[in-house]
């Protein structure tokens, strides 16, 4: 039998782990009710006037850059079916990250997976023709921007699919959740511009207008989620006291910025849209 020695390195090194986990167990309980949020946003509001055909109630929500459009079936079927996948990646994507699901039912974990990475992959696909074959007045940035995420969805999801495939669920496992964060892109997008509006007003309008932030948050909206994940996985993976901090930071960060943003998205966003379709029920 023998006796584990602590040394201070290792105490610390143990300390590091232990923050950098609990705040990825921050971010998750933080991305699951703005989630939750979203989905139950996305199922009230585009849901039953999607599936029943009147899409002309889109255009109740004054918020929406650009919905149905009469005599354009082809767009407005595009724009339901666009809606109704960004249902399936909120929901799927964030039940991935559910280490019991995984562990206790795996068959489930395959089927959600695979569901969401079809999904995520023919979303982008849509979202691309919706971007050029339908332009809006978002501007050309916006465009490229999205065209980007729509190429990264669909690189990072072929990737951690092939590599489901051959087995390699460490590597699979770092490209569905590099998936998850450009599929949920429009989401970030959403967030940011939500905690930015409230600092512009709430330091007197002396930042730039949220108008001109915009196009550079269309590409801030995947890239630096991004970024915080592969400053995440490469602490995890083996990286010492200093990058496990540097991590835990940016994790903890994130959060709290994603919480102002999920408050702000609800209260001026979601909750006005809401508001207005349950008084017609």
């Amino acid at each position: 039998m023998t006796t584990a020695v602590l040394t201070p390195g290792g105490s610390a090194r143990a300390t590091a782990e232990r923050a950098l986990k609990a705040a990825a167990g921050f971010w998750f309980a933080t991305v699951v009710t703005g989630q939750a949020l979203f989905l139950a946003y996305i199922l009230a509001v585009y849901a039953p006037t999607s599936l029943s055909g009147n899409f002309a109630a889109w255009n109740e929500n004054k918020m929406l850059i650009k919905g149905y459009v009469p005599g354009d079936t082809v767009g407005n079927l595009a724009f339901a079916a666009h809606v109704l996948m960004a249902a399936v990646v909120t929901f799927g994507g964030t039940l991935q990250f559910v280490p019991q699901i995984r562990a206790r039912a795996p068959a489930v974990h395959r089927w959600i997976g695979r569901a969401f990475m079809t999904t995520a992959m023919a979303a982008s696909v849509v979202g691309l023709w919706m971007t050029w074959g339908r332009p809006t007045d978002s501007g050309l940035p916006a465009a490229i921007a999205i065209t980007l995420d729509a190429a990264l969805i669909l690189a990072f999801g072929g990737l951690a699919w092939r590599t489901a495939v051959a087995r390699d669920f460490t590597a699979h496992r770092r490209w569905a959740m590099r998936t998850f964060m450009v599929a949920n892109g429009v989401w970030f997008l959403r967030l940011g511009m939500a905690t930015y509006g409230m600092a512009y007003l709430a330091t007197g309008k002396v930042l730039p207008r949220p108008g001109d932030v915009f196009d550079v948050w269309s590409f801030g909206a995947y890239l630096v989620p991004l970024l915080v994940l592969e400053l995440y996985l490469r602490a995890k993976a083996g990286g010492g006291p200093v990058m496990r901090a540097s991590a835990t930071g940016a994790v903890v960060l994130g959060a709290l910025l994603m919480g102002v943003g999920i408050f702000g998205t609800w209260v001026g966003m979601f909750a006005p849209v809401l508001a207005n379709v349950l008084a017609k029920l």
